[in-house]
């Protein structure tokens, strides 16, 4: 599994957890740094989790303005915890981070939206990402 693969687990753990306990985001990234401070091993996946979780905030109403769009009678609050903080990382990669394709932000979303959420959380999350790369 690639850094960047890891560093979006990491995110996704990040947004999901903030999500479930009602915190802000900001709160639970101060968390994950500073059990990252602890494993020098992990580095490499913590700078680029850092990097989506801290674009996300930056960018959270634009970012939440783009899902809601393009996500077809989805309300963001009815979602999946796990498909909005998915949804809201590739969104963020495609709009935000010129380093990634948008093949990859969509395909890494929906990899883990299978792994990870319900059976049809694939095919939503690359349905929502794929509207929102045709509108840019």
């Amino acid at each position: 599994m690639s850094a960047r693969t890891k560093a979006r687990k990491r995110a996704l753990d990040i947004l999901f957890s903030a999500d479930v306990r009602g915190e802000e985001v900001s709160v639970a990234l101060a968390a994950a740094a500073a059990r990252a401070a602890s494993e020098p091993a992990r580095q490499a996946s913590w700078l680029y989790a850092r990097d989506i979780v801290d674009g996300i905030i930056d960018h959270q109403d634009e970012i939440d303005e783009q899902i809601t769009t393009h996500s077809r009678d989805w309300k963001l609050e009815r979602m999946p915890a796990v498909d909005r903080a998915l949804l809201r990382i590739g969104t963020w990669e495609i709009l935000f981070n010129d380093e990634v394709p948008t093949a990859v932000a969509v395909d890494e979303a929906v990899e883990l939206a299978k792994e990870l959420s319900t059976e049809d959380s694939g095919a939503f999350v690359h349905g929502v990402l794929a509207r929102i790369d045709r509108a840019r």
